[in-house]
């Protein structure tokens, strides 16, 4: 049986075709596909690789401020009382009251921190302590008194001041301060 030219040109092209199938079935498809998969790993990889970069770069970001936090927090003890400056800056505040012939009416604790705060640990590497101070004193002499307590090498922060003209002592004036002072905790109590 002899085959016709159209036939033999027909099953040529099938065959082509067949290959052209086969091939597309066999290897051409998995490997598209095998290389997509690539791809898909090679983003995520790069993706990972970016996340690490950004986080290098926040982490030696973070140990930089952690630095300068820590240098502001030395710099900031220099500035606080010590466990004995209490009683130094209260004697301090008598002694000035003394020189500018002021009188010391009262002077009392504003709030004390309670037993269950100090058990609790604080995280505050300091602790804060209010005075209410009552003067009896002329105007100058006060604003005197004030820049003096603004001159000392340590916080204080005039929290509040109240003036008041008093009637039965014409030329003095009844002021009221409230005063804010940081004190550095005791050596026994300090936390590492």
């Amino acid at each position: 049986m002899a085959l016709k030219k159209r036939e033999k040109q027909f099953l040529l092209f099938a065959a082509v075709a067949v290959a052209v199938l086969a091939f597309d079935q066999l290897y051409y498809t998995p490997q598209s596909r095998k290389i997509a998969r690539l791809k898909e790993e090679l983003k995520a990889v790069e993706g990972k690789a970016e996340e690490f970069q950004v986080l290098a770069a926040t982490s030696q970001g973070l140990e930089a401020e952690i630095g300068r936090l820590e240098a502001g927090k030395r710099g900031l003890e220099a500035y606080t009382l010590g466990p004995e400056g209490l009683k130094a800056f209260l004697r301090h505040l008598g002694e000035e009251s003394q020189r500018l012939q002021m009188k010391i009416v009262s002077l009392n604790p504003e709030t004390a921190p309670s037993q269950t705060d100090l058990e609790k640990g604080d995280p505050r590497p300091y602790r804060r302590v209010q005075l209410r101070v009552v003067l009896r004193t002329r105007f100058h002499s006060l604003w005197e008194y004030l820049k003096c307590i603004e001159g000392l090498p340590f916080l204080v922060r005039v929290n509040r001041l109240q003036v008041e003209r008093e009637e039965k002592v014409h030329p003095l004036l009844k002021a009221t301060l409230v005063l804010t002072v940081y004190l550095l905790p005791r050596e026994g109590k300090e936390r590492g």
